[in-house]
């Protein structure tokens, strides 16, 4: 019999179900809320551990086609490769529950969560994590907390919990936070852009674009109240999945210890030599020099005769040198390569080094390299991508793409497909810069990032190297923006925040978090916190100390854009506005006319029917500038079509009504009528004549006087006929 638990948390139904389904798993659920359906399930091996000192949990984030009741795209009408939302959703899920896992637990685990029902209002991302949590917490694995995610919104100056995908879309901030309900475990941030009317002059107005930066106290404000409703859901969740629990495991979790005696005899007599190996490894992410000092040990005499193995050798030194870097950064207040915790690594910057890109800006900082290359292309060379509750398909104008091949690291690997880690990075990427990027900005962008070197926040590097091709590439974006890494040491009641980590701080560190944005403000931010939670008021303190290394950056980053020379490689682009009515004379019979341009001056043309926006590319300046002007020839010798803008047809028409229009103009499809109590109306093809009419041409010329019928009236419009039909 299942078991069925009812919360309301923000005004919203929750419902949970448990024992129905999937019951041969260690735990499952069907969460439900709204028309949203989810389907969570844990399953773990207890009699299959693992001999390595890591918990191996893989989770899976699913979504079917028939949860919003259409076909898999494609030509194979089965659900394949994972979305980019699908890995992400899963890394979310993955970087949330992973942290709850006891040190030792050593058992195959895996999380799946299958979308069974979709419903286009609901945080797929929030109820599928609310769900796994639900399955883990009620399992009989050795876990008993509960996380769940929240996102905050802030509309109309306003924080919103748990907006809908519809509210999202006029919030200024997209926060999501992962936590116990006493603990916050992950953050992701970042600001949405916007257009705002603007005063210029009396009854004078202007769109201006705002990226919607958030400074540092409103952050922590914003987490504040995320923290409030983390505590709120997880009461509720522990105290109502109490009856649907079953009894725990009793599991052995594997200690992975080495003799104290060991541990003492290379602290005693070789912490100089580790200490001399931690110089050396701040200017590598790989650990060869522990490797050396660890192989010169085991060969020592009390190595030999006591029979110690290399591994309990390396993991002896590696302990070593834990300490020692944390000791160095909260005693001493100085770091392995000899930085104070406020420095950031020297930086160089050299932009459009790739002649034949269209932008490039090779960002180097320490030992972590990224050459961030972008190219611009028409709006309508976009991805084409599919999200579950729509029925078409949308278009992502904005790309970054990061890559990580195993040479930045000195690692002898090939490269093979993009994993999560590079997925994840370049989302981040992404969200620092795509609220600074002007709304009315219609091409595709695509930035690709190389990272050459790493060590220590390869993403942060993306994001400096990102914006400044950005720039390079003649895209206007509201302004530039750096990022860069932080992270915390704590020792008791002792704790350093540390600007601009590498790889060894990150490894060793308590807590590591991004920050990107403008001089104004933060644009997005990751956080993972490994301390199991955080006072506001240090996160504070991190993120202020945050926002002296990223205008430090900044400030070279501004030197380094005013000596950009464009790339010759750019395309060349005109744009004009010309009468959208003249549109369709400018494109011509079955798009004859547009195509004798483009064959002619050898450009690339798109039109705005709407606005009657042009816009022309091409490679010759001479032939874009000859391409404008035989367009604005063809558009002032074109009649012009009379405005009808404001008139309601519906005051002045009848259904039925006969009258006498002028025919203004002969399109492919029929004509545009000019009636006599103002407005205009289309005669089509279909209802010139009760015979077949091939060519409009045959029957109408402009000019003709017409007697027609109304058919239809809209208040915007009106369908005519002949009065003979």
């Amino acid at each position: 019999m299942s078991t069925v638990c009812e919360f309301e948390l923000n005004e919203k139904q929750e419902i949970f179900e448990f024992g129905k389904v999937a019951k041969q798993a260690n735990g499952s659920v069907l969460a439900k809320l709204g028309k949203a359906v989810v389907l969570a399930t844990v399953v773990s091996e207890f009699d299959n551990p693992v001999s390595e000192d890591f918990t191996p949990l893989t989770v899976q984030y699913i979504e079917k086609t028939y949860a919003a009741a259409k076909l898999p795209g494609g030509f194979i009408k089965r659900e394949a490769k994972p979305s980019e939302f699908e890995t992400l959703t899963s890394r979310v899920i993955d970087r949330s529950l992973r942290p709850l896992f006891p040190k030792g637990y050593v058992y195959p685990t895996t999380i799946t969560v299958l979308v069974l029902s979709a419903d286009k209002d609901v945080d797929l991302q929030a109820l599928a994590l609310n769900a796994a949590s639900a399955a883990l917490y009620t399992s009989n694995l050795p876990i008993k907390k509960s996380v769940s995610g929240v996102r905050v919104g802030k509309i109309n100056g306003e924080y919103v919990i748990n907006p809908t995908t519809t509210e999202l879309l006029d919030s200024t901030l997209d926060l999501y936070v992962a936590g116990t309900k006493d603990e916050l475990l992950m953050i992701e941030m970042k600001s949405i852009s916007s257009q705002e009317l603007v005063e210029v002059d009396i009854e004078a107005f202007t769109k201006v674009h705002k990226a919607n930066e958030v400074n540092e106290s409103d952050l922590v404000e914003a987490i504040g109240v995320a923290q409030k409703a983390l505590y709120e859901a997880n009461t509720t969740y522990e105290s109502g999945f109490e009856t649907a629990s079953v009894e725990k495991k009793d599991v052995e979790l594997v200690e992975f210890k080495i003799e104290e005696e060991v541990i003492n005899y290379v602290r005693d007599n070789f912490s100089a030599d580790i200490t001399e190996a931690i110089k050396k490894l701040a200017k590598s992410e790989r650990a060869t020099e522990l490797k050396d000092v660890a192989k010169a040990i085991s060969a020592n005499e009390y190595c030999v005769s006591n029979e110690i193995e290399f591994s309990t050798i390396y993991e002896a030194v590696s302990i070593i040198k834990r300490e020692l870097v944390r000791a160095m950064i909260v005693n001493d207040k100085v770091r392995a390569d000899g930085r104070g915790l406020r420095d950031v690594r020297p930086i160089s910057i050299d932009t459009n080094i790739l002649p034949s890109a269209h932008s490039s800006c090779l960002f180097t900082r320490g030992e972590t390299q990224a050459l961030v290359v972008g190219t611009i292309a028409g709006s309508k060379d976009g991805q084409m991508f599919e999200k579950l509750t729509e029925k078409s398909t949308s278009m992502d104008n904005f790309l970054l793409h990061y890559n990580f091949p195993g040479f930045s690291v000195g690692e002898a690997k090939p490269m093979f497909g993009v994993g999560r880690r590079e997925l994840g990075h370049g989302n981040l990427g992404r969200k620092a810069l795509e609220s600074t990027i002007d709304n009315d900005y219609t091409e595709t962008i695509r930035l690709v990032s190389e990272i050459l070197e790493s060590n220590g926040s390869s993403s942060m590097a993306t994001v400096c190297g990102g914006s400044l091709a950005l720039k390079a590439a003649g895209v206007p974006i509201s302004d530039l923006v750096a990022g860069v890494a932080m992270g915390m040491v704590v020792e008791g009641d002792n704790y350093s925040v540390l600007t601009d980590i590498m790889g060894l701080e990150d490894h060793d560190g308590d807590m590591d978090f991004k920050v990107a944005g403008t001089k104004d403000g933060i644009t997005a931010l990751q956080m993972d916190i490994k301390l199991g939670g955080i006072e506001l008021s240090v996160l504070e303190e991190a993120l202020l100390q945050a926002k002296e290394g990223r205008e430090h950056i900044l400030g070279l980053m501004e030197t380094a854009a005013s000596e950009i020379i464009p790339s010759s490689a750019l395309p060349l682009v005109e744009q004009f506005a010309i009468d959208p009515s003249k549109v369709m004379v400018v494109i011509g019979k079955a798009g004859s006319t547009i195509k004798e341009i483009i064959e002619k001056f050898s450009v690339a043309i798109d039109l705005d029917r709407n606005s009657g926006n042009v816009k022309v590319s091409g490679e010759c300046k001479q032939s874009v500038l000859d391409a404008c002007e035989h367009i604005k020839s063809i558009s002032n010798n074109a009649p012009a079509r009379k405005e009808s803008r404001n008139v309601n047809f519906e005051d002045l028409y009848k259904v039925d009504e006969i009258l006498t229009g002028k025919v203004e103009r002969i399109v492919d499809f029929g004509a545009f009528v000019s009636l006599p109590k103002g407005g205009e109306g289309l005669l089509h093809i279909s209802k010139i004549s009760k015979q077949r009419v091939k060519n409009v041409s045959d029957v109408l010329n402009a000019g003709d006087d017409v007697e027609i019928k109304v058919l239809k009236v809209k208040r915007d419009r009106i369908e005519l006929s002949s009065s003979s039909i």
